[in-house]
């Protein structure tokens, strides 16, 4: 194989083995890699109504076939599991050198089930694995966790692991390699720690295999000669002030998150500004692998209250820690920043949740003895002790390491954490960004612009610009992103570079570029149609695990706060996200139901399913419902097509719609669109004998 190394590497943590196994071509042409291969093994081995932190989860860890080639930002991979944050599926995705060190050592991908029964670490080097004690490393900060296994094992080699947060299980810890790159979100950093799995460490050899050589040298010629002459005459944002220089732009349109989503502008911005950031605290640029950008930040600061040093924050972490708590301290955002590398946390939902924790206090549903401590917005000192706290959950830090969702919950009033899917918003607002609320609400692992990001489109005007205050026609290009995210993600590429320079320019963004080094690669001959479908095929996998995890329409949702509440003040003043409406034109460009459900002519399509597929559901009738079965007696065997649903075999059954029921699938009450299995035991109850 060319592109993709043709092996997975499958560790038992509970027998404590290991097993290599050769990887289907088909599966990797029709997945991609990365995101795609995790969603097909999700799909294929674990029970989405799994508990996430038990041992029946799994946790893969996916490159893509341009991770490691030299195609530009050609240096990511994927983290998929079940989340505990969400419930649902998920994909946490990273940079830096660790995805090309993981696939040089001989591995697409990483697949890791059970538990063990004391702490262990994994080692690879150059395509042999051991697993070994890592009782010593428990405990220890995720820099700490670095440099000790750096020593034990080789000095060039590259490590993932997690810090004290994911030990305790804090449901948004995040896995740390290269010590400050973060995939962050979901907690897949708690499912390894429920593991007792402590780190990764890589070391390869040689390059990633390459189909046609010259081809991949000509093309990567053209695409970074045309990226640089570009830079000559535009300089690049990210490259100057790094993600940090959005600040301005959110705050100049009105969509810059501030006291917990109450507005859209924030008075302080200009101290927590990419531009404040470059000023005074920026040490150098940093880059990952093969990224001719370098949009990260080595910073330090030298304030003796808040000193520190490492990467970052993003953009996404000062808006969070930031604006959204009313804090314009810029040196406390990066101490609590670098408290969240160290210990493994999520920086988003780190945020939110103390955003969400300081609006609970000022409402009167927290108290001070709860919190252990006054809580106002603005308070800088506050932000960084309870990340502190969070990250070992100590004290009310135990309280926030559930999330923003769980904790306004748990006060009665949960409308007032910002979330789909129990999964906290990056920094850009629905209100004065409508295609952005489309996207927080359909992306598979809840609130996320990573699996799909219109503020390309509705704020920076790439590939070109749309009002972001019309909601009317946002369904397609949001559609579009998403499934050009999904293929970016499964690709191993960054979104930075390939929206700019690897698609058409017009909102179809086709993957052309992509496509071309694709084909350079791994000499699979992709057709357009193949690629654009693979990206289909990705977000139709992910859908189908949500629904059968239990995920309805309803759950594509976001807070009243910003579907019912108009923006106060600012270039969005008076507007509300609309999302029910986008919500419907949504599905429709999906080919979707109304309920949000790929039909089985479209899972068909993309070979989801066989359109001969069929499975065999175990029926038991009660009450006035025996008269309908097609046997006699009250429990039968009926077989139906794969994809089909409750409401399906209700139709086939025969069973008018004014009939009243209650569906029972393995002794769950459902909705009658509930998804079903094979093997699946439906009891359907009348009213009066089933109560």
């Amino acid at each position: 194989m060319f592109g993709w190394i043709g092996k997975i590497l499958r560790v038992n943590l509970t027998d404590e083995t290991l097993l290599a196994e050769d990887l289907d071509p088909k599966v990797v042409k029709d997945y991609i890699g990365g995101r795609g291969l995790g969603t097909w093994f999700l799909n294929r081995e674990l029970d989405p109504k799994c508990d996430p932190l038990s041992p029946a989860n799994i946790l893969i860890m996916a490159t893509g076939p341009l991770t490691g080639t030299g195609a530009p930002t050609g240096a990511r991979y994927m983290v998929m599991t079940k989340s505990p944050l969400t419930g649902g599926i998920t994909c946490s995705n990273s940079g830096g050198k660790f995805p090309t060190e993981l696939k040089r050592s001989g591995f697409d991908a990483v697949v890791i089930e059970g538990c063990a029964k004391a702490p262990l670490y994994l080692w690879i080097d150059r395509g042999k694995a051991e697993l070994r004690s890592a009782d010593h490393l428990w405990g220890m900060t995720t820099h700490e966790t670095t440099d000790s296994l750096l020593v034990e094992t080789e000095e060039k080699a590259k490590v993932a692991c997690i810090g004290p947060a994911g030990e305790k299980k804090v449901l948004f810890a995040s896995i740390m390699n290269d010590r400050d790159r973060a995939a962050g979100r979901s907690g897949v950093g708690a499912v390894m720690g429920s593991k007792n799995f402590k780190a990764i460490v890589v070391r390869g050899e040689g390059k990633v295999p390459i189909a046609d050589k010259e081809r991949f040298r000509a093309f990567n010629r053209k695409i970074l000669g045309q990226f640089n002459e570009e830079a000559k005459t535009t300089p690049i944002g990210l490259r100057i002030n790094g993600t940090a220089g959005v600040v301005m732009v959110t705050h100049n349109l009105g969509v810059l998150p501030t006291k917990n989503w109450q507005q859209g502008m924030f008075d302080g911005w200009e101290s927590i500004d990419g531009r404040e950031l470059t000023k005074k605290y920026l040490v150098t640029n940093s880059a990952c692998f093969g990224c001719p950008i370098g949009c990260g930040r080595k910073t330090k600061v030298e304030d003796p209250k808040y000193a520190g040093e490492g990467e970052g924050p993003e953009y996404e972490t000062i808006y969070a820690m930031g604006s959204n708590c009313m804090v314009d301290n810029l040196p406390a955002v990066l101490k609590a920043n670098y408290l969240c590398n160290e210990l493994g946390l999520d920086t988003i939902t780190m945020g939110a949740t103390v955003a969400c924790a300081m609006e609970l206090a000022e409402r009167g549903y927290l108290t001070e003895k709860e919190i252990g401590r006054s809580l106002q917005w603005g308070d800088a000192d506050a932000l960084v002790e309870l990340t502190r706290l969070t990250g070992t959950r100590e004290g009310f830090g135990d309280r926030l390491a559930e999330g923003s969702y769980r904790l306004a919950e748990s006060c009665g009033h949960p409308e007032l954490a910002m979330v789909s899917k129990k999964q906290e918003f990056p920094g850009y607002e629905p209100r004065g960004a409508q295609a952005m609320g489309l996207a927080y609400a359909t992306s598979p692992i809840g609130g996320s612009h990573m699996r799909g990001d219109p503020a390309y489109f509705e704020l920076f005007g790439i590939p070109k610009p749309m009002d972001p205050l019309e909601w009317k026609g946002k369904a397609r290009p949001t559609q579009a992103f998403q499934d050009h995210s999904a293929i970016i993600d499964s690709a191993g590429l960054c979104i930075f570079f390939t929206v700019r320079n690897l698609v058409e320019k017009d909102l179809e963004i086709a993957p052309t570029g992509i496509l071309e080094y694709m084909n350079a690669v791994t000499g699979a001959d992709y057709t357009l149609k193949e690629l654009s479908d693979a990206g289909q095929r990705i977000i139709n996998a992910e859908r189908m695990y949500l629904i059968k995890a239990g995920f309805t329409r309803q759950d594509d949702s976001l807070p009243k706060r910003l579907t019912e509440e108009p923006m106060p003040a600012g270039p969005a003043e008076g507007h509300v996200c609309h999302l029910d409406e986008m919500l419907d034109d949504y599905y429709q460009e999906r080919e979707w139901t109304s309920d949000g459900i790929p039909t089985p002519e479209k899972l068909a399509s993309l070979g989801l399913i066989e359109e001969t597929g069929r499975m065999i559901i175990d029926v038991k009738l009660y009450g006035d419902l025996d008269k309908f079965s097609p046997e006699g007696g009250n429990a039968f065997n009926q077989e139906l097509s794969q994809g089909a649903t409750a409401t399906d075999l209700l139709a086939q059954l025969n069973i008018p719609d004014e009939v009243q029921r209650f569906v029972l699938i393995n002794g769950k009450r459902c909705e009658e669109n509930s998804l079903l299995r094979d093997g699946d035991t439906v009891t359907l109850l009348t009213p009066v004998s089933g109560g």
